[in-house]
């Protein structure tokens, strides 16, 4: 029953007022009954319509997407429906409802604008159709399950920092490669001698054959291997600034992929908590970076505790050439001490390994914060945890192993940055 049928109703309360009378209120209900019934046989059916949803084209998040429903009149009577097209609340749905007019075989299509909130595969809901005829007193509703799905990468944001650092890595390289023979570097190619060349670079069978000083060049050796695991256990699903650990972990992983894949290395990727979650490798991928995001779009962490020795068997069988393995993980003490200590001399005898972890930046507002008592408790509980952070990270350095902590925005940079550092200096 529609707005209409109830307007009539309240007419149909004029005449019962004028002439109060039970034969007055028969006719009033009679006519009100008959209306409606005919009203209901003059609505089409909308089993006869025909939809189907295109999604728009994956996006990363932050960016706005479509799909598109495509109504096909299968009746021989003419339609007149209204339609939502529902989505999940995270798909961020924009004016949903729509009104169409269809012949019989007459076909349209409705563009719903997506504007997603969440990363991830975000699930089309029911699409509603209503039917009703000239008069409008009744309709018929039918609500269809029509299958589709959009595709939110992760956002990427600081791709911003990849030209910079990009352009920091080429000219430290450039400076530091030329004359420099060590680890890291092989050979480039021959050119003259000038003045200040080291004559240890000096080419002298080439020289010969030249009738000239020929020297030799070196460059940071390509093809290294990078393994970044991404812990997606219970620590990383908690809150830091405005997403999750797991998500400035995603963040900083993809621009150390572009940066190393750009730079000539391998990068390979491993997502697990008490099981391995999802495994991307740059080897044969077009776009390395697209692919990873790919591969982590559907992951999310779970409420389970790290497994720590599948997860060091895992970056073993992935690779047995030397590597720069990063852990982007809590430097939580309990599971730094009897999770990831016992562990350590099995991945340090093969790789080098970099702990990185994400900081909260409320601690550093807690810790600043002086008003009243109960701030100051909270400032003290504040730098403890900071002090905290800061005594596993001295231990760390100890036992020869380089540890980067920092908020969710300056995560990625500062790991870009060490990881230049190890290229410059052939520490990788």
């Amino acid at each position: 029953m529609t707005a209409r049928l109830f307007l009539l109703t309240l007419l149909g309360l004029v005449p019962i007022m004028l002439v109060p009378a039970w034969p007055t209120a028969l006719i009033v209900i009679a006519v009100l009954v008959l209306a409606a019934v005919v009203d209901f046989f003059l609505v089409p059916p909308v089993h006869a319509l025909r939809l189907q949803r295109t999604p728009g084209p994956q996006v990363r998040l932050g960016d706005e997407t479509h799909s598109i429903l495509t109504l096909i009149n299968g009746s021989p009577r003419l339609l007149r429906i209204d339609v939502r097209d529902a989505w999940a609340p995270s798909a961020g749905a924009v004016q949903t409802r729509s009104r169409h007019v269809l012949a019989a075989g007459e076909e349209t299509q409705v563009r719903t604008e997506l504007r997603p909130v969440r990363r991830g595969a975000l699930d089309a809901d029911l699409v509603t159709v209503r039917s009703r005829s000239v008069l409008g007193l009744i309709a018929r509703q039918k609500s269809v399950e029509v299958p589709a799905a959009i595709r939110v990468l992760p956002p990427f944001a600081s791709r911003r920092e990849l030209p910079s650092k990009t352009q920091k890595l080429r000219e430290l390289e450039g400076r530091s490669a030329v004359m420099i023979r060590g680890m890291g570097t092989e050979f480039d190619s021959l050119r003259d001698y000038v003045d200040g060349d080291d004559v240890r670079s000096i080419d002298w069978r080439a020289s010969a054959r030249a009738s000239d000083l020929v020297v030799k060049t070196w460059r940071p050796e390509k093809d290294r291997r990078i393994v970044i695991v991404v812990d997606s256990s219970r620590l990383a699903a908690r809150r830091c600034g405005e997403g999750t650990v797991f998500d400035a972990a995603l963040e900083a992983s993809l621009l150390l992929t572009a940066l190393a894949t750009g730079a000539g290395d391998r990068v390979d990727v491993i997502v697990a908590d008490a099981r391995v979650r999802a495994v991307a490798s740059s080897l044969r991928a077009r776009d390395p970076v697209h692919e990873l995001s790919a591969a982590l779009t559907p992951v999310h962490p779970e409420l389970y505790d790290a497994d720590w020795e599948t997860i060091t068997a895992a970056v073993l069988a992935t690779t047995r050439q030397q590597a720069l393995v990063v852990m982007m993980t809590a430097l939580d003490e309990t599971t730094l001490a009897d999770d990831i200590l016992p562990v350590l001399p099995t991945l340090t005898a093969h790789h080098r390994v970099v702990i990185a972890g994400v900081e909260d930046p409320a601690l550093r507002e807690l810790a600043e914060a002086r008003g009243d008592v109960e701030e100051i408790f909270t400032a003290a509980a504040a730098e403890e945890e900071l002090l905290t952070a800061a005594s596993l990270q001295t231990r760390l350095r100890g036992l020869g192993i380089a540890s980067i902590q920092a908020s969710p925005e300056d995560l990625p940079g500062a790991l870009a940055d060490h990881y230049i550092r190890l290229k410059v200096t052939g520490g990788l």
